[in-house]
C-alpha cells in the first residue's frame, strides 16, 4: 500500500527536478538559480572578506602585485607595461565582466542573442550605423602601432585568463539571471567599446530634421530657429582672438544650393542624449592660493550601475597614472599622473553626414558622377535567441554605410519612392584614438601632451592640460571636415562627389589656448570660438555652463580644491536668472489670481539656485517647458508625423530678449493675435495648476519633482538600481544632473609636490550587487563629497591606506 505514496513522491520530484531545470521563455532555469552551490546566493560577498591574497596570473613575465585602498580601488604595480595591461584586464574582468561583455554586444548589434527578438531592431540599427566595421578598420591601426598593439593584447589576455577561471558558481549573477555564459574577449571587443564612446559623444545629426525644416521654413526663419552662433556667447577661445587666415578653404558646388530630397523624411535616426558633455578647467598657480595649477573634470554621460568608469592607478617604471578608466579598455581615460593632469569634454560637432543615393538592381549599383558603380554588399548575420537568425545585407558606398532604405527601419508604402541615405561619419575612418589616451598616462610636459593629442580624430574632445611646471591648456581637438558654409546640415547628393568633404581644418591650426594671460582655460560644450574663426563647425553647444564657470574662476584669484568642489557641485541656473526678468517685463501680473500670484512670488524672490529643496526651480521648470510649447507648438505641427528637431531654450531666450513682438509668438493656426504677454500668463497659469497638484502631495521639491534614478545597465533589473535620489542641478547649470544623467567621474588635481587628487563616480568599483562595494559612493555623490584619490609610490607599501594586497605569481 505504500507503493502509490513512494511512486507519487518520486514523480513530483522528478516533475520538479525537470521543471527547474528547465528554461521556460524568457525565464532562466530557476533550479540552477536557487541552487546554494551554483546560484544566486554565490554571488553574495560579505561585508568582512579579507582580500588578502595571491593568485597564479600564467600570462605575467615579471614581477607584479596589487594593493587594495578602502574603497577596493586596485593599484596595479608591474616591473613592465604588458604586465599593467593585462593585470589590469584580469581586474576589470574580475569585477566588471558582464558589464564588458554587455556594452560590446550592444555596441555591436548582438544583444539579441540574449535578450531575443524584441532587440533585433536595435541590432540592425548598430549593423548599419558600421559599428562592427569600424572598429575592424580602428583594429588594424592600433595592430599596426608597438604601443597599442601591446596594450589591447596584453589586456584580452588578462580577460581570458580569469574567464578562465570562472565555474557556475562564480559566474556573474547576470549570466545566472539570462541563462548564458561569456565569451572569449578579443582586442576587437575592446574597439568596439571605443567606438561605442564615438557613438555617444559623435553620433549626433541633425541632417534629417533640418532637411525636414528647409522645406517648411524660410532660409531667414531657419536661420532663426537654429542659429550658429548666439549673442551672449562666452566661447572657449574667449570672443575677439585674432585667429590668423586659413590655410585652406572649402568650395562649395558651382549651383551653392543644396539639392533637398524630393520628400519629407521619415526615417528616426536613435540619437544618443543630446547632453552627452562634460565640463573641465585647468586653473594657473597665478590663480590658486597654493600656487600650483589646478585641474578639474566632470563628463555628463548616462548613469548606471554598475558605472561607467572603473578607478585604477597603473605603475611601471615608464609610467604612475591614476585616473578613470573604461571596463573593456586598457590604460586611463581621464586622469593624472606626478606630472600632468588632463580633461576632456565633448566637442559637439555633427562628423556624420548623409547623403541621397539612386540605386538599380536592387542595392547592387548606385549612380556616382553620371556612371553606376558597385555598391559592397555586406551579409550582417544576426543570431536570435530561440530562433533562426537574421539576415540583413548592407550596401557599402564610397560615403559609407546605407543606414536607412526601402527596407529599415520599416518598409517604405508602396506608394513611396525608395530612398537610400548613406552616411559618411567620420568614425568609419582608419584611426587610433587609444594611442592618446596611452601617451597621456606617460606624459611629462606640455610636448608631451601635444604629441599624444595631434593624432587624435573622433569623437573630437576638448582636452584641457595642466602640468606640474605650472602651464595650461586646452585644445579643441579632433580631425574636423573641411566644409562650406551650411555643409553638413542637410542630406546632400550622392550622385556629386563635389558634395564631399574637401579635407580636415589642418590640426595646428584648430582652436586652442596656452598659458592665457587670464589664468585659467575651461570648457563645458559650448562654441568653440565666436564667428571670426575661419573655419565652418556644425554642431549643438551648450551656452549656459561655460558662461558660469568662466564668470566664477575670472571673480577669484585665491582659488582652492574646496573651491573647485563647490564650482563643480555648483547649482546656479543662469537659464532662469536670464528669463524670469523677461517673464516679469511681460507677464500681466494684473490677471493673475491669489494662488498665481503666489508661485509667480516664488520665482521672483527667488535665487535662481536649482538646490534639491528649492521649489522655485520646479516651478521655473514648469512655467519655461509650457512657453516653450505655447511658443513653437504650432509652428512643429506642420511636421505631422515627420521628425524635426526642436528649438533649442538658448535660442527662445534670446529672440524673446531682442524682440518681444518676433512673428513665432503668433499662433498660425488661429485668427486671433497672440502676445508675448498672452503667451506668458498661460505658461503661468498651467504651471501654477500643475504646482499646486504637485505640492498637494509634497512632490514640488526640485529633487522629488525631478530627483535621478540611477538604474541597472540593464534598464530593466530594477533591484540593482539606486532610485529617487534627492538631487538638485540641471541640463544647462554646472553640476549638471537629469534624472538618469550627470557627472559620471569627478575629479580635481592641484599639481603641486606631491600632487594632490580627489574624486568621485556615483557608484563602487565591484559590479556584482552582491558586494557592498558596487553602490558604496552613490550617496556621497548625491552629497557632492569626494574621495582622496591615492596615487601611490613603491615605498608605501605600509601606508594606512593600503588595506590589502594581492601578490601575483
Amino acid at each position: 500500500m505504500r507503493i502509490l505514496p513512494f511512486a507519487i513522491s518520486t514523480g513530483i520530484t522528478a516533475l520538479l527536478i525537470f521543471t527547474l531545470s528547465k528554461k521556460w521563455g524568457a525565464l532562466p532555469p530557476v533550479g540552477p538559480l536557487l541552487s546554494p552551490q551554483e546560484g544566486f546566493w554565490q554571488n553574495a560577498t560579505p561585508i568582512s572578506k579579507d582580500y588578502n591574497e595571491t593568485i597564479d596570473l600564467p600570462g605575467l613575465t615579471g614581477k607584479a602585485e596589487v594593493w587594495l585602498d578602502d574603497r577596493m580601488v586596485p593599484h596595479i604595480f608591474a616591473e613592465k607595461d604588458a604586465d599593467a595591461y593585462y593585470i589590469q584586464g584580469f581586474i576589470h574582468a574580475r569585477d566588471r565582466l558582464w558589464q564588458m561583455e554587455l556594452q560590446t554586444f550592444a555596441a555591436a548589434g548582438r544583444l539579441s542573442e540574449i535578450l531575443g527578438p524584441q532587440m533585433l531592431e536595435y541590432d540592425r540599427l548598430q549593423r548599419r550605423r558600421g559599428m562592427i566595421y569600424s572598429a575592424e578598420v580602428a583594429l588594424k591601426e592600433m595592430e599596426k602601432d608597438p604601443l597599442t598593439k601591446t596594450a589591447i593584447e596584453s589586456y584580452a589576455a588578462g580577460v581570458n585568463t580569469y574567464i578562465e577561471s570562472l565555474n557556475k558558481a562564480s559566474l556573474p549573477i547576470e549570466y545566472k539571471l539570462l541563462d548564458y555564459k561569456p565569451e572569449k574577449w578579443t582586442s576587437l571587443k575592446s574597439a568596439i567599446l571605443l567606438k561605442l564612446m564615438a557613438n555617444d559623444l559623435a553620433g549626433e545629426s541633425e541632417d534629417l530634421e533640418y532637411t525636414n525644416a528647409r522645406r517648411i521654413f524660410s532660409k531667414q526663419d531657419f536661420d532663426l530657429m537654429y542659429p550658429d552662433f548666439n549673442d551672449s556667447l562666452d566661447p572657449i577661445v574667449p570672443r575677439h582672438t585674432h585667429f590668423d587666415p586659413a590655410t585652406l578653404k572649402a568650395v562649395p558646388p558651382p549651383d551653392s544650393i543644396i539639392r533637398l530630397a524630393e520628400a519629407l523624411q521619415h526615417f528616426r535616426e536613435e540619437k544618443p542624449d543630446p547632453d552627452n558633455g562634460s565640463n573641465n578647467w585647468a586653473v594657473a598657480g597665478s590663480k590658486t592660493r597654493s600656487g600650483a595649477p589646478i585641474l578639474c573634470s566632470d563628463p555628463h554621460l548616462g548613469l548606471s550601475l554598475p558605472s561607467l568608469w572603473y578607478e585604477i592607478q597603473l605603475h611601471t617604471p615608464q609610467m604612475n597614472t591614476y585616473g578613470a578608466s573604461l571596463p573593456g579598455a586598457p590604460g586611463v581615460i581621464i586622469g593624472f599622473n606626478n606630472d600632468i593632469a588632463w580633461g576632456v569634454t565633448n566637442g559637439e560637432e555633427d562628423v556624420k553626414d548623409f547623403y541621397q543615393l539612386k540605386f538599380r538592381n536592387g542595392r547592387k549599383q548606385y549612380l556616382y558622377n553620371g556612371a553606376y558603380r558597385d555598391a559592397t554588399l555586406r551579409v550582417e548575420k544576426i543570431d536570435i535567441r530561440g530562433r533562426q537568425p537574421f539576415y540583413d545585407t548592407i550596401a557599402y558606398t564610397v560615403w559609407g554605410p546605407v543606414a536607412y532604405d526601402n527596407t529599415f527601419p520599416k518598409e517604405q508604402k508602396k506608394e513611396q519612392a525608395p530612398q537610400f541615405l548613406a552616411m559618411r561619419w567620420k568614425a568609419h575612418d582608419p584611426s587610433n584614438e587609444l594611442r592618446t589616451f596611452l601617451l597621456l598616462n606617460k606624459a611629462k610636459n606640455y610636448d608631451d601632451y601635444l604629441a599624444a593629442i595631434k593624432d587624435y580624430q573622433c569623437p573630437a574632445q576638448n582636452f584641457a592640460f595642466a602640468s606640474r611646471e605650472g602651464d595650461i591648456a586646452i585644445w579643441h581637438n579632433g580631425k574636423y571636415p573641411l566644409r562650406w558654409q551650411d555643409q553638413g546640415k542637410f542630406i546632400m547628393p550622392g550622385d556629386d562627389s563635389t558634395f564631399a568633404w574637401q579635407g580636415y581644418i589642418p590640426q595646428n591650426e584648430l582652436p586652442h589656448l596656452y598659458n592665457p594671460a587670464r589664468g585659467f582655460v575651461s570648457s563645458a560644450n559650448q562654441n568653440p570660438t565666436d564667428d571670426t574663426y575661419p573655419y565652418h563647425f556644425v554642431g549643438g553647444y551648450d551656452l549656459f555652463r561655460g558662461k558660469r564657470i568662466n564668470e566664477v574662476l575670472a571673480a577669484d584669484s585665491q582659488i582652492t580644491i574646496q573651491d573647485m568642489m563647490a564650482l563643480q557641485n555648483d547649482y546656479t541656473n543662469l537659464l532662469a536668472r536670464a528669463a524670469i526678468p523677461v517673464f516679469g517685463k511681460h507677464l500681466p501680473q494684473s490677471l493673475l489670481t491669489a494662488e498665481q500670484k503666489k508661485y509667480w512670488a516664488l520665482l521672483a524672490d527667488w535665487n535662481q539656485q536649482s538646490t534639491p529643496d528649492s521649489k522655485a526651480a520646479t516651478v521655473f521648470q514648469l512655467m519655461w517647458n509650457n512657453l516653450q510649447n505655447e511658443i513653437w507648438a504650432d509652428d512643429m505641427a506642420q511636421f505631422g508625423d515627420e521628425i524635426y528637431q526642436n528649438v533649442w531654450e538658448k535660442t527662445t531666450l534670446n529672440l524673446m530678449i531682442k524682440d518681444s513682438a518676433f512673428h513665432f509668438i503668433d499662433n498660425i493656426n488661429t485668427p486671433e493675435k497672440e502676445t508675448l504677454s498672452g503667451l506668458m500668463y498661460q505658461a503661468l497659469v498651467k504651471a501654477a495648476d500643475t504646482a499646486k497638484v504637485l505640492e498637494a502631495k509634497h512632490k514640488l521639491e526640485w529633487g522629488r519633482y525631478r530627483g535621478t534614478d540611477i538604474r541597472h545597465i540593464t534598464r530593466s533589473i530594477v533591484p540593482f538600481g539606486a532610485y529617487h535620489l534627492y538631487t538638485g542641478g540641471g541640463r544647462h547649470i554646472v553640476n549638471c544632473i537629469k534624472e538618469n544623467h550627470g557627472p559620471s567621474w569627478r575629479m580635481i588635481v592641484q599639481m603641486g609636490n606631491p600632487v594632490e587628487a580627489y574624486g568621485i563616480y556615483p557608484g563602487g568599483e565591484s559590479g556584482n550587487p552582491g558586494n557592498p562595494y558596487y553602490d558604496n559612493a552613490v550617496q556621497d555623490w548625491v552629497n557632492g563629497k569626494y574621495y582622496l584619490l591615492h596615487l601611490f609610490k613603491p615605498d608605501q607599501r605600509e601606508d594606512p591606506a593600503v588595506k590589502y594586497r594581492m601578490m601575483l605569481n
